[in-house]
């Protein structure tokens, strides 16, 4: 993909770690640019929106977030350095049945026998998507899904879409000790509901909704990639092994949608969701918003609504995304809903 390698090669042309980003580097409205003298105000509050979402994930106070990280700047520079030469060591590698059903589901002629028996080739797969079916984000009744074959039935090509991905994705979040466990469930709540926002959105825009539920997961997968990556990198160089929270956030907030690029790269996935997420990190001016833009901000919204932390006022919502107030309420709805069910859940998720 010369595009993507050009891309990359520019972004990681400096040797030293570029300072931390002025302006919001997850949620990057196109500027309106309008005729009038109305202020664009949609960058400071997407800003805001991204403070309060990384203050809820790391657990930690916005002052502290903002500590000085002077001394961290050898493992920042490391950190650089695994990403511009790709040598990520905690970079997911592709899962070893999502290519054969990418073919799959991509071809209108497979049955749903003929996808049923790809899952059952994947016992750990299995297992995922039975559990991923039949948690609050996809089940569809009070019934329970038993099998893959009813799942594939009861679903539909679209749905089990969906199933997968989150299936796919699930084991590489879980936590791997109690120093991540807090900070991977949230990434995870949060990754499928921005995923579920950004899918309803290219819904009502007739776009490839699976697309837009996989490169909406992507986000989350990259932070829990950055935070073991900035772990390992600390255990060989200090004494504890623990990035502080400052230092997670500024890895983040820089290499975000860089990880994201190389994840798909990594998955050899489509060109266009290597393009949903260009588009979604540097939209141009007056660039209508993609699915996965507005979805990730709305996504947001409600995770840390339902969490009871501090977010986005409703009125100010509409100047972040570029949706009509119809849109904006049905798909709140159905996340609220989402989030709702998920808390009395017993199945993790």
């Amino acid at each position: 993909m010369p595009g993507f390698l050009s891309w990359i090669s520019g972004l990681f042309a400096t040797k030293q770690p570029a300072p931390p980003a002025p302006e919001a580097r997850l949620f990057n409205p196109a500027p309106e640019n309008p005729a009038n003298d109305t202020p664009d105000t949609g960058p400071e509050l997407a800003q805001h929106l991204e403070d309060h979402l990384f203050s809820w994930l790391l657990d930690a106070e916005p002052a502290t977030l903002r500590a000085d990280l002077s001394v961290w700047d050898e493992v920042l520079e490391e950190l650089h350095k695994r990403l511009t030469n790709n040598r990520m060591e905690e970079l997911p590698r592709q899962p070893m049945s999502l290519p054969m059903l990418m073919r799959a589901l991509s071809d209108e002629s497979t049955d749903r026998h003929r996808l049923t028996e790809i899952i059952l080739g994947d016992p750990s797969l299995t297992d995922q998507l039975l559990q991923i079916a039949n948690s609050p984000y996809f089940r569809t009744s009070d019934h329970a899904i038993e099998s893959v074959d009813q799942a594939v039935f009861v679903l539909g090509v679209d749905g089990i879409r969906n199933v997968i991905s989150a299936a796919v994705m699930r084991p590489m979040m879980a936590a791997r000790n109690s120093r991540e466990a807090l900070f991977g469930q949230r990434a995870w709540r949060w990754g499928l509901t921005c995923a579920r926002a950004a899918e309803l959105i290219a819904r009502t825009q007739g776009e490839d909704t699976s697309a837009h539920f996989m490169v909406g997961l992507l986000p989350s997968l990259a932070y829990i990639t950055i935070r073991r990556e900035l772990q390992r990198i600390c255990r060989s160089r200090t004494a504890t092994g623990e990035p502080e929270p400052a230092l997670i956030r500024h890895a983040l907030a820089r290499y975000q949608w860089a990880t994201c690029q190389l994840l798909a790269n990594e998955w050899n996935l489509p060109p266009k969701y290597h393009a949903y997420l260009l588009a979604a990190e540097r939209p141009a001016p007056r660039q209508k918003h993609t699915p996965l833009t507005d979805g990730m901000v709305i996504g947001t919204r409600e995770v840390l609504r339902h969490a009871h932390q501090r977010n986005l006022a409703e009125e100010d919502l509409p100047k972040v995304v570029r949706l009509t107030p119809e849109q904006i309420s049905s798909v709140r709805q159905a996340l609220q809903k989402m989030l709702r069910e998920g808390g009395r859940s017993t199945v993790r998720s």
